[in-house]
């Protein structure tokens, strides 16, 4: 038996074209994966085995190849077996062939799609996850063979009874009972364990696509800011602010999917749901369909609450789409906010309450699914069309703001979902500005700054600095943290530095440290597209999350450059020749 400690993980390479093969081996060697380059599919199939951790191919060198050989062994495997195969696409090209691309899954079974190009963490981090993957179904593998050991000796254990007496056999029967709750207890906890894990490399795999979509994001609505700037044509003003809210709707989304796939930290502030509701009709209305019907109750007089804005907006959206599958047939949904006062109970402490209700009329669920609902995988929809945690993140979220979910329903009679939150007595938090920020920063807003600008990206750092420029600033343009650190090194003037924080070589949290070495005092802003920086990187160092606006540079910069100035007026009146 091959144990999951005995396999090397290599990775087939079959990429028969130029030097992709070449290159892609060398990638992974050195990120410590080794690898086998094949010439051919039939010099793949007689490789796949226990020592094989995933297999890279290309499309064109499978587009008119025979897949018989592989498929019949990828038929052959145990049930316990999933063997990977990641197929590199061109761009405009499997992926926009439907039927190709089902002829591959069909014969390869666990298939994972990559268009070319491609960021090269990107595709080690795929490759790293399958082969992870693969080491887990060798762990599970021999836990089956651990579970099949055990009925075995149950078996043979067995077996002896009938030569016990009477009094034994009921102890027997009473330990044999409980080792077989253990294995229903362990296979059920396996389950979760597998559904965990794939959540897991879905949110790895979502981080790094969702950070190339900021970036990507970032310089057109960059460009598109100076265009509508320049624009003097009230036609092309609109289309312009229409590929605005297109690429802001695109940046909305790329949140959504982090949030669902990652753990955030919740960024609460005081918040009245009926605005919030408010804002959102437009995107719940597309997402019910004309099916069905949006019925809205949103006061104006309802308290403020303190929440996470947009994980509220997420949890609503979740709730009314769970509404619309459960009413195929049409129907309809009514949202309403009300102010409500309770007492204490055992989910909730007494006090006053902000209560958001989403009511259908659906099919709704009987007492045993209803008790079920907030548990996290548990889903009533078919295989695909739903994860199971829609419930159980909102359920989280109202504990973490220290509010309830309370579900009722009743099979035939629709489903109600009612969240409640604590009132506050904050007021509403007034968006941050240049002007607004204080009353000492609104000439650092507007003062003419040098400004070192620091991103690998051409695209981003051309449209950053053009955005700097427009707003008076002089900038300094540098495409590497070595390049940043020679400009410090030479002594230049800058009064603030702007660095992209996924570059080669050196990230934007080490270029800071080196930074602040050479010049204690100098603001820094770290540009990122990503929804969480590694653990170690120092939270005092304000982040600026990609893609941003005009506006929220010129408030971040303004605040960034008061910070300055007051910590140097400090010092100044802090020194005994002061």
């Amino acid at each position: 038996m091959t144990t999951p400690t005995e396999i090397d993980g290599r990775a087939l390479i079959l990429a028969p074209q130029g030097r992709d093969a070449v290159i892609a081996a060398a990638l992974l060697r050195q990120w410590g994966t080794e690898s086998i380059i094949c010439g051919d599919l039939t010099h793949v199939s007689k490789l796949l085995g226990d020592e094989i951790g995933c297999a890279v191919m290309t499309e064109e060198a499978l587009r008119d190849a025979d897949l018989g050989a592989v498929s019949a062994w990828v038929a052959r495997q145990p049930p316990w077996s999933d063997f990977p195969f990641i197929v590199l696409t061109q761009r405009g090209g499997l992926s926009d062939r439907i039927a190709d691309a089902r002829r591959l899954c069909e014969a390869l079974g666990n298939v994972i799609f990559l268009e070319r190009p491609f960021h090269p963490m990107t595709f080690v981090s795929v490759i790293q996850n399958a082969r992870r993957g693969r080491y887990r179904q060798y762990e599970a593998r021999s836990r089956m063979e651990e579970l099949q050991e055990s009925q075995a000796r149950l078996r043979r254990l067995n077996e002896t009874l009938e030569a016990k007496v009477a009094e034994r056999t009921a102890q027997l029967e009473r330990a044999h009972e409980a080792v077989l709750e253990e294995m229903r207890q362990r296979e059920r906890t396996e389950e979760a364990l597998r559904q965990v894990q794939k959540m897991e490399m879905i949110g790895q795999l979502t981080g790094g696509v969702a950070h190339d979509f900021n970036n990507l994001l970032m310089a057109v609505m960059g460009n598109l800011e100076l265009l509508r700037k320049q624009a003097s044509n009230e036609r092309i003003v609109r289309l312009i602010d229409g590929a605005l809210r297109g690429a802001q709707r695109g940046a909305s989304l790329t949140q959504r999917l982090l949030a669902f796939t990652r753990q955030q930290d919740l960024r609460i502030e005081p918040t009245h749901l009926s605005y919030l509701v408010r804002g959102m009709m437009d995107l719940l209305e597309r997402s019910v369909g004309a099916s069905v019907e949006l019925k809205f109750a949103l006061p104006e007089d309802v308290p403020l609450t303190l929440a996470d804005g947009n994980q509220i907006e997420l949890a609503v959206l979740n709730l009314v789409v769970n509404a619309r599958d459960a009413m195929p047939d049409g129907g309809a949904v009514s949202i309403a906010v009300d102010a409500v006062h309770s007492s204490k109970c055992a989910d909730l402490e007494g006090g006053d309450y902000v209560r958001l209700t989403v009511s259908d009329t659906g099919h709704g669920m009987d007492p045993k699914t209803l008790s079920r609902a907030t548990e996290p995988f548990f889903t009533t929809k078919e295989v695909g069309k739903g994860t199971g945690l829609g419930l159980s993140m909102i359920h989280g979220l109202a504990l973490q703001l220290n509010g309830a979910l309370r579900l009722s329903s009743a099979a035939g009679r629709g489903t109600q979902a009612e969240l409640w939150l604590p009132v506050t007595s904050q007021a509403l938090s007034v968006p941050a500005t240049a002007e607004a920020e204080s009353p000492g920063i609104e000439p650092a807003a507007t003062a003419r700054a040098t400004i070192l600008l620091v991103d690998d990206d051409a695209l981003i750092s051309t449209s950053t600095a053009y955005l700097l420029e427009d707003m008076g600033h002089e900038v300094i343009e540098v495409n590497s943290g070595a390049d940043a650190l020679s400009v410090l090194e030479q002594g230049r003037n800058v009064d603030l530095m702007i660095t992209d924080y996924a570059m080669p070589k050196m990230t934007g949290a080490q270029l800071a440290r080196a930074a602040r070495e050479l010049r204690p005092g100098l603001p820094i802003l770290i540009a990122t597209g990503y929804a969480d920086l590694p653990q170690g990187m120092s939270m005092d160092i304000p982040r600026l999350r990609k893609p941003y606006q005009q506006k929220q540079l010129v408030a971040e910069i303004a605040k960034a450059l008061y910070g300055a100035r007051s910590n140097a007026v400090d010092e100044r009146q802090q020194s005994p020749s002061g």
